[in-house]
C-alpha cells in the first residue's frame, strides 16, 4: 500500500487491535506514534518490536478524554514530524450489563471514554491536517453500532454514534483534503475471546459465515487500507470487518 502521508498516531495502541495497528502501519513505512493512558511497560515493548524489525516508532502517553491533553499530544506530534498524516482513533473501554441495571454514570463514562474522545481526536486532527490540506482518519467502530447487543446499551450507543460522527466529519473535511473513515470489527481473536469457554466459542463461531474469529492483522489491514493513497476516493463510509455476520 502506498502513503503519501509520513506519520500516524493511534490511540489505544499499547495492547490489542491498536497496537497490531501500530505494527502493521510500521511495516508500510509510517513513524508510528503509540498512545497509552495506563499501560506505559506495553507501550514501549510495542515500541521495541516496531523497532527490531525496522521501523519507527514514539511513545505518548495521554488521557484521550481530557481535550488539552489530546490537543497538547497532536501539537507534540507535530513539533517533532512537522504534520500529522494520519490518525486512528481506537482506544475504548466497555462496561456492561442490562440496560434497567445500567446507571447514568455507566452510560456516560463509556460515552465520554469511547465517542467524545474520537470527536476530540477528529476536531484536532482535522485543524492540523487542514492546513496542509492533506490528512486521513480511521474510527475504530464495532458490530454492534450497526446490530446492537444486548447488555452494551452504552457501548452500542458510543460505537454508533461514532458511525455518524465519520459521515459528518467526511462532509466537513472533504473540501480542505482530509478524510474519515471508520471500520466496524466483529468477533476477533484477543487475549479476551481466548479466555471464553470452547462451548460459548462454538456457539459465537456458528453465527458467522466465515466460521471462525477475525484476526486484529484482518482489523489492521483494513485500517491501513482507508488510510492509504488506495482509498483516496473514500470518505465517509464505514468498512465492515466481521466474517459475514453483520452484512
Amino acid at each position: 500500500m502506498k502513503f503519501s502521508g509520513k506519520n500516524v498516531l493511534i490511540t489505544g495502541s499499547s495492547r490489542g487491535i491498536g497496537a497490531q495497528i501500530a505494527k502493521t502501519l510500521a511495516g508500510y513505512g509510517l513513524k508510528v506514534w503509540i498512545n497509552y493512558r495506563s499501560s506505559a511497560k506495553e507501550a514501549d515493548e510495542v515500541k521495541e518490536q516496531i523497532e527490531k524489525n525496522g521501523g519507527q516508532a514514539a511513545v505518548i502517553g495521554f488521557d484521550v478524554t481530557d481535550e488539552k491533553a489530546f490537543a497538547q499530544a497532536i501539537a507534540t506530534v507535530v513539533e517533532c514530524d512537522g504534520e500529522l498524516s494520519y490518525l486512528v482513533n481506537n482506544a475504548g473501554i466497555t462496561r456492561d450489563k442490562l440496560a434497567i441495571r445500567m446507571s447514568l454514570e455507566d452510560f456516560e463514562d463509556i460515552i465520554r471514554a469511547n465517542l467524545s474522545s474520537a470527536f476530540i481526536g477528529c476536531k484536532e486532527a482535522l485543524k492540523v491536517m487542514s492546513k496542509k490540506r492533506f490528512g486521513s482518519v480511521v474510527n475504530v467502530s464495532s458490530i454492534v453500532a450497526e446490530s446492537g447487543n444486548a447488555g452494551q446499551v452504552n457501548y452500542s450507543a458510543s460505537k454508533g454514534g461514532m458511525i455518524s460522527m465519520t459521515k459528518s466529519f467526511a462532509l466537513e473535511g472533504a473540501a480542505r483534503g482530509v478524510r474519515f473513515n471508520a471500520v466496524t470489527p466483529g468477533f476477533i481473536a484477543t487475549d479476551m475471546t481466548d479466555s471464553l469457554k470452547d462451548q460459548i466459542k462454538e456457539a459465537y463461531i456458528a453465527k458467522i459465515p466465515l466460521k471462525r474469529f477475525g484476526s486484529t492483522q484482518e482489523v489492521a489491514e483494513a485500517v491501513a487500507f482507508l488510510l492509504s493513497d488506495g482509498a483516496g476516493y473514500i470518505t465517509g463510509e464505514t468498512l465492515k470487518v466481521n466474517g459475514g455476520m453483520y452484512m
